[in-house]
């Protein structure tokens, strides 16, 4: 390893340069969890101050021009800059070492994923002072709001679709990377049915990936040329989306929810697979059903695909074809269901351990199921009918994403960050980040519900109905509370950072190979790789050393 430091330039040694031209997929998986709950904050001080404009009725903290683009910017950033960015390290930093590799396939294409990913929001961030202001058509900008109307005018709109791009081919960049680690640099012994949980969660998260961005892409680039491209002498304006023209606004959104509703699961099924990871390890038993979760994971993929009209009732879809997506959407969560029924099978009767990152594990289990509920009832079309478009939406969007995916993905940090940094989060402010959570997104999205089903509809920045405005302030004060339960995280992570516990390669006594190398594990991962013979290659091995211990014993 001498011999190849000294290979490497010396501007590249240094500490800020190294991570600038690192390959090194667990630098990389660092910088894009870093990244990520840098815009995850951004993205959560817009809704803060969205949330101060609706606490009263009549309210005048934001004009109507600035409240649309902090929706649309808070909704796609969220999606787009902090759910999947985190997803995607967590599954940069832990797969080759749960697979036993090296590295991920192609480093350099690894590295590329992030800088794109970087460069993508920077851009969408930036879109605030462009020409017009940031976009305002709402996070699906759906024509004829992103094309023809005064709000679609100056350049924000054109920069909202270039980000999307960009962070489309970030996407498929760490999406193909994925894949062929997944396929091809298994280490001995590990089969399929051998592989970790969260390896098969980010193994579907990238095939659902390759099979929608494209569609997404293809849309944005329509509603770019609708909207006038300018090209050396020529003018190209096209109307595939535009009504006035012969073109069809609901083409669109048929392209953007054939993206939109697998990315729900593009978020959540790495979550499912953190879920799968944690609840065994802190329940003192191996997970049940190993195959059946596996499967089912393949299940919800396929069927993702398959429900994305379930978000175009109201557009006028003969009733044959709504109730063809209404049942779809129902089977969609026997698989779901399925997964929760295994992982409360896991708990029952186990030796269960509330550190912090069971507890983020099973507040994910209690908001998600109520968030699955609620897209039960949604997902029967009449039903739909009467809430489409109110904030009982809202509600039911925010327990599915943030409930689901961001408190599974808080457990995660708190499970792996001392695998990522060699010390360990303090536990009294992880109870405290997650008692303020809970309780705070709970106070904050549970009366939307209420909200939606009283007429209050989505995406209006005032309203004069007074019934509605204790619903609202109590919301506002629910994401205060959020939000310094986040903010004891960030202090939990600058206080281990000067004096956090420092651990061993296995401090929770886990089952997974990433526990197997130091922590944190060398540039080179490992040394060794014990031989796989089951889905719980570390327990395998303390039980050999336990038996090979008691025979010397008996001699």
């Amino acid at each position: 390893m001498a011999a190849r430091t000294e290979a490497v330039p010396a501007w590249q040694r240094g500490r800020v340069a190294s991570w600038l031209v690192t390959t090194d997929h667990k630098r990389i998986g660092i910088l894009y969890v870093g990244t990520s709950l840098l815009f995850f904050v951004l993205a959560g001080l817009m809704a803060v101050a969205m949330r101060l404009q609706l606490a009263q009725a009549d309210a005048d903290v934001l004009g109507p021009d600035r409240y649309n683009e902090l929706v649309t910017i808070h909704g796609t950033a969220m999606v787009f800059l902090a759910v999947v960015p985190i997803m995607a390290g967590f599954g940069n930093f832990l797969v080759p070492l749960m697979l036993g590799a090296r590295d991920v396939a192609f480093p350099r294409l690894n590295a590329l994923s992030y800088w794109l990913f970087a460069l993508g929001g920077v851009v969408l961030m930036l879109s605030f002072f462009a020409d017009g202001g940031a976009a305002k058509a709402g996070w699906t900008s759906y024509p004829p709001l992103s094309t023809d109307s005064t709000d679609a005018a100056g350049t924000g709109q054109d920069l909202w679709i270039l980000s999307i791009h960009i962070l489309t081919a970030s996407s498929l960049a760490g999406a193909i990377n994925f894949i062929v680690t997944i396929h091809n640099l298994r280490t001995r012994g590990m089969t399929w049915t051998r592989m970790p949980l969260f390896v098969w969660s980010i193994y579907i998260f990238a095939w659902l990936l390759m099979a929608v961005l494209p569609t997404l892409s293809a849309g944005l680039t329509l509603l770019l040329l609708d909207r006038g491209v300018s090209i050396g002498p020529w003018e190209v304006e096209t109307s595939f989306f535009s009504s006035g023209d012969g073109g069809a606004p609901v083409l669109y959104q048929h392209a953007f929810w054939f993206f939109g509703h697998p990315e729900v699961y593009i978020m959540v099924l790495p979550a499912f697979g953190i879920v799968s990871e944690v609840l065994p390890v802190f329940a003192r038993k191996p997970i049940f059903g190993y195959k059946a979760v596996a499967f089912s994971t393949v299940a919800i993929g396929f069927f993702s695909m398959l429900v994305w009209a379930h978000h175009m009732f109201t557009v006028g879809m003969p009733n044959s074809l709504n109730a063809f997506f209404m049942i779809a959407s129902m089977v969609i969560a026997v698989p779901t269901g399925v997964k929760i029924f295994n992982w409360l099978a896991t708990l029952w009767r186990g030796n269960i351990s509330f550190d912090s990152p069971m507890l983020f594990v099973l507040g994910f289990l209690s908001i998600f199921t109520i968030g699955g509920l609620s897209g039960i009832y949604l997902a029967a079309f009449p039903i739909d009918w009467q809430v489409h478009d109110t904030y009982f939406v809202v509600a039911h969007f925010h327990y599915v994403i943030m409930g689901g995916a961001l408190f599974a993905a808080f457990g995660g940090l708190y499970y792996w960050w001392p695998k990522m940094f060699g010390r360990m989060l303090g536990e009294t402010l992880g109870k405290w980040h997650f008692w303020l959570m809970f309780i705070g997104f709970n106070v904050t999205f549970f009366p939307q519900h209420l909200l939606g089903l009283d007429g209050m509809p989505r995406r209006i920045y005032t309203y004069s109905n007074e019934g509605w405005e204790g619903y609202n302030l109590t919301s506002t004060i629910g994401s205060w509370v959020m939000g310094i339960g986040i903010l004891l995280f960030f202090v939990n992570v600058v206080r281990t950072t000067r004096s956090g516990k420092r651990v061993g390669n296995d401090p929770w006594q886990a089952d997974t190979l990433e526990w197997y190398t130091t922590s944190p594990p060398p540039p080179h991962n490992f040394d060794e790789v014990p031989y796989v013979t089951s889905a719980r290659p570390l327990y395998d091995l303390r039980r050999r050393l336990r038996e090979q211990r008691s025979a010397r014993g008996a001699y």
